[in-house]
């Protein structure tokens, strides 16, 4: 195929990703792990609220939940944790949620994604505010949120069509949100993301006044981009070998923004940045702990995105399904290893009964 001819199949191919990015995002209360069975262990186990998006939540990492439009997995870091722990856990994490619509606020039918992809007939139920499920008598809180109200997923596609603009070289969407109209529109994000993500911190505060709180950051999605290949969908599709620097240096001072909203708040940062540095998108397959755009589906069991959406129908490449960079199962358990370290620097215990 010639280059004309494989630059315009590929711009069909995204404009179709571009859409599903739009409304994918960079992604009820759930009884999970519980110390044992009898009434006396379940009532001095301290009780654990899990909050956050799809990076809590591990979609598309098996199994996840299929009833209700958040695609959380029952491997994601708080199910790790609590059962290893001996919580109670109370899991509200979702994909797509924000900070306003997902942690404060109601989180929209619209909003809701999955797994499965395509929702039943009339959509998903709209979730209740997550922090509904935090109360005064809540031990331990974790939050990992921020990426979605950033618009992380509006900014890959933005760097998907410059990249794909320039058939990979340059640096178009550095350009573009450093020097052009797009740098406005991401300082506007970062100082939203900012006074919400405040918001949040004192309303946890305010519901469970001696929780200990846990802020979880993002892990390594591009620390660099020697091993990545332009086009290739299990990476980064067509997003530019030049701009991944500046994608990493966006990540970097998101997760700066959420340590820094952490210590304001006396609670605990959890990195799991560093610890996956060497693991990132352009690693080799086998030493990646994220998706690509597109990718084979992780974890236990033999759950599928089935049917997929028909925007992931039109995406190139032929992963199994359209994961849109998230952790994968590799990815989940670093994370788990990250905050039960945490938790032991806590020296979590169980409460006596009564």
């Amino acid at each position: 195929m010639t280059r004309t001819r494989r630059s315009l199949t590929v711009r069909a191919s995204l404009a179709a990703a571009a859409a599903f990015a739009a409304t994918l995002s960079v992604f009820g209360s759930t009884p999970a792990a519980q110390a044992a069975d009898s009434p006396a262990t379940v009532s001095r186990a301290p009780s654990y609220v899990a909050l956050g998006d799809s990076y809590s939540a591990n979609v598309f990492v098996r199994p996840w939940e299929d009833n209700d439009g958040c695609g959380r997995s029952f491997r994601n870091y708080p199910h790790q944790v609590a059962e290893e722990l001996g919580l109670r856990l109370t899991d509200v994490t979702c994909g797509a949620a924000e900070v306003w619509d997902g942690i404060l606020g109601p989180q929209p039918s619209a909003k809701l994604l999955g797994p499965p992809s395509v929702p039943p007939e009339g959509g998903w139920p709209e979730k209740r505010p997550q922090i509904d499920s935090v109360h005064h008598d809540t031990d331990y809180v974790s939050v990992g949120i921020g990426g979605n109200t950033l618009g992380f997923g509006a900014l890959v596609t933005q760097c998907l069509e410059r990249g794909l603009s320039t058939l990979g070289f340059g640096t178009p969407c550095t350009n573009y949100y450093t020097e052009g109209e797009g740098r406005e529109w991401l300082a506007g994000k970062f100082a939203q993301l900012d006074h919400e993500y405040g918001e949040m911190m004192s309303a946890i505060r305010n519901r469970a006044p001696r929780a200990k709180v846990l802020v979880v950051g993002y892990p390594a999605i591009v620390p660099h981009n020697s091993g990545c290949s332009w086009g290739v969908w299990r990476q980064l599709g067509t997003v530019a070998k030049g701009d991944m620097p500046w994608l990493d240096s966006v990540e970097r001072e998101l997760n700066g923004l959420i340590d820094r909203q952490a210590a304001e708040h006396g609670a605990i940062y959890v990195d799991t940045y560093e610890s996956s540095v060497d693991h990132g998108l352009c690693a080799p397959a086998g030493e990646r702990w994220m998706y690509g755009v597109r990718d084979d589906l992780t974890g236990n069991g033999d759950q599928t995105d089935s049917p997929p959406s028909e925007l992931c129908r039109q995406l190139p490449g032929n992963g199994e399904a359209c994961t849109f960079v998230h952790p994968n199962a590799s990815g989940a358990d670093n994370q788990a290893r990250r905050l039960r370290a945490a938790f032991d620097s806590l020296r979590v215990t169980a409460r006596p009964t009564g």
